[in-house]
């Protein structure tokens, strides 16, 4: 959600600043602004809108020199997104000003305290009581770090802050529980940001800060306690890819860019996880294979594209396993009292690791003794701090908001972790398993084919612009993948779009074909059991006037008599057709919304990491 940006050193903060909060933009947002501090005085900049109308209005009415400095972009929740509800937010005696990311649960009753005692605040934010906090307990203690642990205590509800104070020069201090803060370590320079993508550009040394901690940036150095003053302990780790990497590269769009960046991604994800004797290593994963032993079932917690990644996940671990795997939407799973136990085995995915909805689940389950595992492409995110184990994905930073590379690599992720559990508990020939880790080296190849031949993808989207609605279905793992085509579409091209599994229609959804109603098919191979029954069901949409988009392996010549259009994709084995058969329908949407002139890297409404429940 919220993109944080500070910086306390011998540079010019607000280069560094706006430059970073430029980085952050993928996140989602709807106002910007910044503070710095210079002799002496806290001066603040703020406006609604992308990040240019900031920058204009600097332009006009530039700040002083400074070498401290924050910045925020917002994503409105308590109060709509204009110039007073823009973040930083400063105290009535200009001697505080803060940024904040989260919701303070309790605000309603700190906003009425701090109005009874004769402060007038001047946004709808729940943010602004902090300044205000902050300001009341400064005198007292003398010490912006002290008075943030103090005021961190009254707070309710996940947030981060990062306040300044002109009584306070070259001094950044920063607090985090439940949302994401990341320091960055430079030479006579410090950074806090919401991801290291805001300060890779100057270091990619970072730490990683902990749940209820605070922070202190100081040109000199760091330091980090827990909320109640005890020294904390932090874990350093280096950024491992750089500014290059989070820019477009070429690109009319980042979307496009981390489309061609699929099969890479894929072949970094596999690359190390087989020993020479041939066998599956997942050294980083940490749970014992004694652990992995005792798990009598799986369950996924997962939210939007990464839920449709763990719904691919299902049919292949049960199969290799014969392990029942349940997967859940992560906002609701701690809600219906879930079954769950030290034979659990709960697997969040989320590619940011700070989505807040599946932290909350995955902290459940882990009450109830669960033995917990993070899928993730973030490291030194809370998820998978928070969990047994972790299998990063190695994706590479993810800019555009709708996802594409984390999708594929999370199923690949997923994969492994089937794999290595029929490994332990020889549910599989070692043999078999060599043969599908022969099968995953193939992808890369496989998906770099696809995107090859995506031109007439292109092609029938701009045909289709116009539409009004789009239905996807497909069987066994294409029901998933018709899931995640019908989300991009939402997305990305503001349309109704929905993905149906195809033995389904007859028991409702038929009844939203009409004449010349997309329908986009994800066909199993020829030699699939299902083949039969998806062309039974392509016949009964057409029979009522749908257009039928098929997406069909190469070689399958029966689809050419039922459809309008075919996307071919490569063969490859069953369980491996989402890592193709996605890839277009991907390419479709983003077609699809720049026909119809949309942002497709910041689509309305949406933002990158969910935050917030």
């Amino acid at each position: 959600m919220c993109g944080i940006v500070g910086y306390v050193g011998q540079k010019q903060a607000l280069e560094i600043v706006v430059a970073g909060l430029r980085r952050l933009e993928y996140r989602g947002y709807d106002s910007a602004g910044i503070a710095v501090l210079a002799d002496g005085v806290l001066d603040t900049r703020k406006k609604a809108g992308k990040l240019v109308n900031l920058e204009t209005l600097l332009g006009e009415d530039p700040l002083p020199d400074s070498t401290t400095g924050i910045g925020h972009t917002r994503w409105a929740t308590h109060g709509g997104p204009t110039d007073r509800n823009a973040h930083p937010h400063v105290s009535e005696d200009g001697s505080v000003a803060i940024i904040h990311n989260g919701i303070i649960e309790n605000f309603t009753e700190l906003r009425e305290e701090l109005t009874n005692s004769g402060v007038t605040l001047s946004s709808d934010t729940d943010s602004e009581v902090v300044a205000h906090l902050l300001a009341r307990i400064l005198p007292k203690v003398g010490d912006l770090t002290v008075a943030m642990r103090e005021v961190c205590k009254e707070l309710e509800g996940a947030f981060t802050l990062v306040a300044v104070s002109p009584l306070y020069p070259d001094v950044v201090v920063g607090a985090r529980r439940n949302s994401p803060l990341v320091v960055g370590v430079g030479d006579g320079e410090n950074f806090l940001a919401s991801d290291v993508a805001a300060f890779v550009d100057h270091t990619r040394n970072a730490l990683e800060l902990g749940q209820d901690q605070v922070v202190t940036l100081t040109p000199e150095g760091v330091s980090v306690t827990d909320f109640d003053g005890n020294e904390a302990v932090v874990r350093p780790f280096t950024v491992d890819w750089d500014a290059a990497a989070v820019e477009k590269g070429g690109y009319d769009l980042f979307m496009l860019k981390e489309i061609a960046e699929q099969p890479k991604a894929v072949a970094d994800s596999l690359r190390g996880r087989m020993t020479k004797d041939g066998r599956l290593q997942l050294d980083e994963m940490s749970l014992s294979d004694e652990d992995l032993r005792g798990i009598d079932k799986v369950v996924v917690i997962a939210c939007g594209t990464a839920y449709h990644a763990g719904l691919v996940a299902k049919y292949a671990v049960e199969h290799w396993t014969r392990i029942p795997v349940e997967v859940e939407v992560a906002s609701e799973f701690r809600y219906r009292d879930p079954i769950v136990g030290p034979g659990t085995l709960v697997i969040a995915i989320s590619q940011s690791g700070e989505t807040m909805d599946t932290l909350m689940a995955l902290r459940h389950a882990a009450a109830q003794g669960a033995r917990t595992l993070a899928i993730c492409n973030t490291v030194g995110s809370t998820i998978p701090r928070e969990s047994d184990g972790v299998l990063y994905t190695y994706a590479g930073p993810e800019i555009a908001v709708a996802s594409t590379k984390a999708f594929l690599t999370q199923i690949i992720a997923a994969y492994l972790i089937g794999l290595y559990l029929a490994q332990v508990r020889s549910a599989m020939d070692e043999a078999d398993i060599r043969a599908v880790l022969e099968d995953l080296d193939n992808m890369p190849q496989a998906v770099d084919l696809v995107l090859d031949t995506v031109e007439p993808v292109r092609a029938i989207a701009r045909e289709l612009a116009d539409c009004k609605s789009v239905l996807f279905i497909g069987r066994h793992v294409g029901f998933p993948v018709a899931l995640e085509g019908a989300l991009k579409l939402k997305e990305l091209a503001y349309m109704h779009a929905e993905g149906f599994a195809a033995g389904e229609l007859k028991h409702g959804p038929i009844a939203l074909i009409e004449e010349g109603v997309p329908v986009v098919v994800i066909v199993p191979s020829p030699s699939h059991f299902l083949h039969d029954k998806v062309i039974s069901a392509i016949q009964e949409v057409r029979a009522r006037g749908a257009l039928i988009v098929a997406i069909a392996e190469e070689g399958d010549e029966k689809i050419v008599a039922f459809s309008d259009h075919i996307i071919r994709v490569p063969v490859v084995p069953a369980l491996m057709q989402p890592l193709v058969s996605t890839v277009p329908l991907q390419v479709f949407a983003c077609e699809m919304a720049t026909a119809k002139g949309h942002d497709v890297d910041q689509p309305r409404n949406l933002a990158k990491s969910v935050t917030v429940e």
